[in-house]
C-alpha cells in the first residue's frame, strides 16, 4: 500500500480531473487521457499512477454499466462472449507493466501514443457505419474474443483510449449503433479494468487514499455522462469521440514538447 504526500489543491485538480475523465468516458471512452496525464503531473510514480488509475476507473465505469444496463442499451451476447477475454488480457497487460523499470516504462507509454492516434484518427471516420446488430457465428466466437483480448491487454498495460477503441470496434465489426456500442463497451471496460486492477493491488501499486476520492469524481462523472448519452444518443456520442480523439492528438503533442 503506498501513500503519497498530496496537498489539498493538487487532491481537488485530481478530482476535477476524474470527473472529467468519468464523464467523457462514460459516453465515448478517452477518460484515460484525462486522469493518467494528471497523475503523473502530480508526481506519482508510473506503476502507482498506473494502478490508481486503475482504481478510480473501475469503480467509475462499474456505475456506467450499471446506468447503461438498467435502460437495457447493451447488448449482453456480445458481452458475455468478450468478459473473460478482456479480464485475461488486461491482468497479463498489468503483469508486463510492473515488471518493467518506471524509466523503460515512461518511454514506452509516450512510444505507444502516435499508433494509437493514428488509429483513432482512421477509425474516426467509420463510425457513422452500424444500426442494427447481426448474429455471426465466425465473427462472435472468434473475432470478439480475440479483439477483447488484445485491447483489454492494451488496457491493462496502458490504458487510454481502450474504450474508444472498443467503441469503434463494436460499430465496425458486430454493426451496432453508437449508442449500443458505447453501452457494451463498458462491460468489456469493466472486466479490463478488474482484471488489470487485481494485477496492481497484488503488487501494492496503488495509492487508495488518491484512489477513493478520484472514485468518488468518477463515479459522479460517469453517472452524468451516461445519462446523457442515453437521452441524446448516437449524434451526442458521435461529437464526444471526436473529442476523445482530440485530447489524445493534444497528449501526444504536449508528451513530445
Amino acid at each position: 500500500m503506498h501513500f503519497i504526500d498530496i496537498n489539498y489543491l493538487t487532491l481537488f485538480f485530481l478530482c476535477i480531473a476524474a470527473f472529467a475523465a468519468g464523464f467523457i468516458d462514460s459516453i465515448a471512452g478517452g477518460g484515460g487521457l484525462i486522469s493518467l496525464p494528471a497523475l503523473l503531473i502530480s508526481g506519482l510514480p508510473p506503476h502507482i499512477a498506473l494502478g490508481t488509475n486503475k482504481l478510480q476507473s473501475a469503480c467509475g465505469t462499474t456505475l456506467a454499466t450499471i446506468n447503461y444496463g438498467r435502460k437495457g442499451k447493451i447488448i449482453w451476447y456480445i458481452a458475455l462472449l468478450g468478459i473473460p477475454f478482456a479480464l485475461i488480457g488486461s491482468l497479463l497487460g498489468a503483469k508486463l507493466t510492473l515488471i518493467i523499470s518506471a524509466d523503460t516504462l515512461t518511454k514506452i507509454l509516450i512510444f505507444l501514443l502516435p499508433p494509437a492516434t493514428i488509429l483513432m484518427f482512421l477509425s474516426n471516420v467509420l463510425l457513422k457505419r452500424g444500426e442494427k446488430f447481426t448474429f455471426k457465428i465466425k465473427r462472435d466466437i472468434i473475432v470478439i474474443p480475440a479483439v477483447c483480448f488484445v485491447i483489454g491487454m492494451y488496457d491493462g498495460f496502458y490504458g487510454p483510449g481502450t474504450g474508444t477503441f472498443l467503441i469503434v470496434f463494436l460499430v465496425l465489426f458486430a454493426n451496432i449503433s453508437l449508442l449500443h456500442s458505447s453501452a457494451t463497451s463498458k462491460v468489456f471496460n469493466l472486466a479490463s479494468n478488474v482484471g488489470a486492477l487485481i494485477a496492481f493491488i497484488a503488487a501494492g501499486s496503488v495509492s487508495y487514499v488518491l484512489g477513493f476520492f478520484m472514485a468518488i469524481a468518477n463515479i459522479a462523472g460517469n453517472l452524468v455522462g451516461s445519462n446523457l448519452a442515453i437521452k441524446k444518443g448516437n449524434k451526442t456520442i458521435q461529437h464526444f469521440v471526436y473529442i476523445a480523439i482530440t485530447l489524445l492528438f493534444i497528449y501526444l503533442i504536449i508528451k513530445k514538447m
